[in-house]
């Protein structure tokens, strides 16, 4: 039998499961690593989401329900920015002023996040391109119709001030 290390997630498991009575009849423990990270994780998307689907019945404020979202929601992106995104994915990111004044953004984070990321808003952005502007053949006419109507501005202006 192999030695657990008590920092390592894995665990042994035997490749028949039938050969081994005494691990099928144990139920197995669920570990969850950081339980109260995880906790407000979800507490406040969930909690935002809930107000939102229950705005009328919680207050017939429009404000009030407003604030109440982007209050949850702010929390929500400070809890992943600052405790839940290091502690689960190892994410850090920061802003640093150098001597000159110039701003620059610092990222940290393990190579299979970054590389999610990018996947990710790789398929948000075509998502988004194909939503916007449809089919090839109507992104033809868009393109055809906006420098037409960016030819004849140009035009005009230049026939007005001459």
């Amino acid at each position: 039998m192999l030695r657990q290390d008590s920092n390592d997630d894995t665990e042994d498991v035997s490749l028949f499961d039938a050969s081994d009575d005494e691990s099928a009849r144990k139920p197995r423990k669920v570990k969850i690593r950081h339980p109260v990270a995880s906790f407000f994780h979800l507490f406040f998307r969930i909690g935002a989401i809930i107000v939102y689907l229950l705005c009328e019945l919680l207050s017939s404020s429009f404000i009030a329900c407003m604030v109440t979202i982007i209050l949850l929601l702010s929390c929500d992106f400070w809890t992943v920015k600052n405790i839940t995104g290091r502690l689960m994915v190892g994410l850090r990111w920061w802003n640093h002023i150098d001597d000159d004044g110039k701003s620059h953004w610092v990222f940290e984070a393990r190579k299979a996040v970054v590389t999610m990321g990018v996947v990710l808003q790789g398929a948000n952005l075509y998502g988004y391109i194909r939503c916007k502007v449809g089919n090839r053949s109507n992104l033809t006419s868009m393109a055809t119709t906006y420098l037409g109507k960016q030819f004849l501005k140009h035009n005009i202006k230049d026939d007005q001030i001459s």
